[in-house]
């Protein structure tokens, strides 16, 4: 599935751990989700990207900016 904008921490297509994506192309494989999510924090930390988290289900569960958000903070 393609997924554009950032680094998408997902469900392994092939069913055996999980990935980050960039692009559509997949940019690391791990067994196990919190360490996928580890490092889909680092690639977009880096790249100064967005950071999206998948459930099993494929339902986003978190979303995390590291670049220039053009949306600032409301304070309450």
């Amino acid at each position: 599935m393609h997924r554009g904008g950032g680094v998408h921490t997902v469900p392994a297509a092939d069913g055996h751990g999980w990935w980050n994506e960039m692009d559509g192309c997949v940019v690391s494989k791990h067994k196990e989700k919190q360490f996928a999510v580890e490092a889909g924090r680092e690639i977009a930390l880096q790249r100064r990207v967005e950071h999206t988290i998948y459930r099993a289900d494929g339902v986003i569960t978190e979303k995390n900016s590291y670049g220039n958000d053009p949306c600032l903070p409301r304070d309450s």
